[in-house]
């Protein structure tokens, strides 16, 4: 489309009501699977955070590390994980990204609509093969 002799480009994000959805059906998941309390966090296509919660009980320093993982997750367009396996196999380290925020703790997990990454969850609190199977179930959730 063009207005004025201007291409406008729309940019698919992840919204509030999506996000909120994505936190509420990762605390429902959490508070009723027996495991311990998560902090879930939702961020959209550049890693800014949208939406949050943290379960009473889930630990303070699930905060930040619970962020970062979105954070990372959507500016690399990767799982955590699977960021941390391709650094390692080419015998590379997170710095050299250059940013202080990125994180190579499993957990953190783009959403996709189709092709494209709209956003990406978080989740801190468990160990780290049950906070990526949450985040990974969380974030294919349909909108």
């Amino acid at each position: 489309m063009a207005a004025n002799n201007r291409v406008i480009r729309t940019i698919s994000t992840i919204d509030l009501n999506e996000a909120r959805h994505i936190v509420d059906e990762g605390i429902r998941i959490a508070s009723t699977d027996g495991g311990k309390p998560v902090v879930v966090a939702v961020s959209d296509h550049n890693g800014d955070l949208v939406a949050f919660s943290r379960m009473d009980g889930a630990p303070v320093r699930s905060v930040t590390i619970a962020t970062n993982k979105a954070y990372t997750a959507a500016r690399t367009t990767s799982s955590t994980t699977a960021l941390a396996k391709r650094l390692k196999d080419e015998g590379r380290d997170v710095l050299v990204y250059g940013d202080p925020r990125f994180s190579l703790f499993p957990g953190g997990t783009p959403v996709r609509r189709g092709e494209t990454v709209i956003g990406a969850v978080g989740i801190s609190g468990r160990s780290a093969e049950e906070d990526q199977q949450l985040a990974d179930r969380i974030a294919s959730l349909p909108a």
